[in-house]
């Protein structure tokens, strides 16, 4: 039986704890059936990641959502994404910040990406193909950032891209992985917070040869 969009936001979302009503509603809005291969569309609102070929997949929509409200954001927030896959991140992201800016180190990701955003409309996201270890400098400070890869510890560019009073929120580890949040507390300190275990693809690229410090 196909689960409906209700159930998606009833069920998956508010049955499980995501009370936010800016990310109740940007999940409501983004039509995730644009993201999803024609050929599974049956399967959109199930609460489980789904393949986009390549290997490659679209996250769960609760994560999609736990992984936006642990973020706090606000409307006027600048938010950086390590990760856009195929832009639903983005796009639920979108919904509820001034920008979003998004890096993809799989070029045919991030040209799916871009194509898949033409189509729903959005014009606060801009995506770049590459590497995102060092982040995006020239649209620096971010409010956020959040990590749709798992590095082997924080990318030091990245911490150090935030505001103070930013965040940071990534899948930390090999093998086993934690969600961190990082809020960077003043110039040279930054408070941790592990949230819970995940399962992510590897961030690939340099966070393999330099993987910085994790705190």
């Amino acid at each position: 039986m196909m689960t409906t969009k209700e159930e998606m936001i009833e069920r998956q979302l508010k049955g499980r704890g995501i009370h936010d009503p800016k990310v109740i509603n940007a999940m409501w809005e983004v039509d995730r059936s644009i993201f999803v291969p024609d050929d599974i569309l049956e399967h959109t609102y199930e609460d489980r990641a789904l393949p986009i070929g390549k290997e490659q997949t679209i996250s769960q929509p609760y994560i999609v959502a736990y992984m936006a409200q642990a973020l706090d954001l606000s409307p006027n927030d600048v938010v950086l994404e390590i990760g856009t896959g195929c832009g639903y991140n983005a796009a639920v992201l979108s919904r509820i910040v001034s920008h979003v800016y998004s890096i993809e180190v799989i070029e045919w990701l991030a040209n799916l990406a871009k194509q898949n955003l033409r189509e729903v409309g959005y014009r606060n996201i801009t995506i770049r193909h590459g590497d995102g270890y060092k982040g995006w400098p020239e649209e620096a400070p971010f409010d956020a950032i959040v990590l749709t890869a798992a590095p082997p510890a924080i990318p030091e560019p990245l911490k150090l891209q935030l505001k103070i009073g930013g965040r940071l929120l990534a899948p930390v580890g090999t093998g086993i992985q934690q969600l961190v949040l990082l809020e960077r507390t003043g110039k040279d300190f930054f408070e941790d917070t592990p949230l819970l275990p995940v399962q992510f693809v590897p961030m690939t690229g340099e966070a393999q040869k330099r993987p910085g410090s994790s705190s």
